[in-house]
């Protein structure tokens, strides 16, 4: 007498990874779009952090009055100081520094003491670390712009809401 094997047939291996796959191809673009989110969120973050340390910053150092993004951070231990002002943290006012995805660059508006600045939040990849640029000024409004190729964001764009 012959022993007869159960498990399971090739058609129903098949059957199950197609299954799988099809869920994979469901879920990944979904984990894609909310990781984008969650970097967007984020950036508007680390902008609105960059407004009120540029407030403090020109509180602090009248005669400087607004000052660049690299001026408002500072590698740690950080010693306050005009140049290293220790008020936003390095992993996003170092030079190049990639935050999140996102890019970020304040510069002060004319000659000392700065009476205006801009900040701008690009993302690092644009359509892969998110679909929105950042900008905000001394009106601390926060802007966006989505546009293909994720430009740099300006004054006149959309505020956030």
């Amino acid at each position: 007498m012959m022993r007869r094997h159960k498990g399971f047939s090739l058609i129903e291996l098949l059957i199950v990874v197609a299954i799988i796959l099809i869920i994979a191809a469901i879920s990944v673009p979904n984990l894609l779009r909310s990781k984008m989110a969650a970097n967007e969120s984020s950036a508007v973050g680390a902008i609105h952090a960059i407004n009120t340390s540029e407030v403090t910053y020109a509180a602090t150092y009248p005669n400087v009055g607004y000052t660049d993004l690299v001026s408002l951070g500072g590698a740690s231990p950080c010693t306050p100081a005009p140049t290293t002002a220790c008020l936003v943290d390095p992993t996003i006012s170092a030079a190049g520094a990639v935050h999140s995805g996102y890019t970020f660059t304040a510069l002060p508006g004319g000659a000392a003491p700065a009476l205006t600045f801009a900040v701008n939040g690009d993302p690092a990849t644009c359509n892969v670390t998110g679909l929105r640029t950042f900008y905000s000024d001394g009106s601390y409004v926060i802007r966006y712009k989505v546009a293909a190729g994720c430009p740099a964001a300006t004054a006149s764009d959309l505020p956030i809401q």
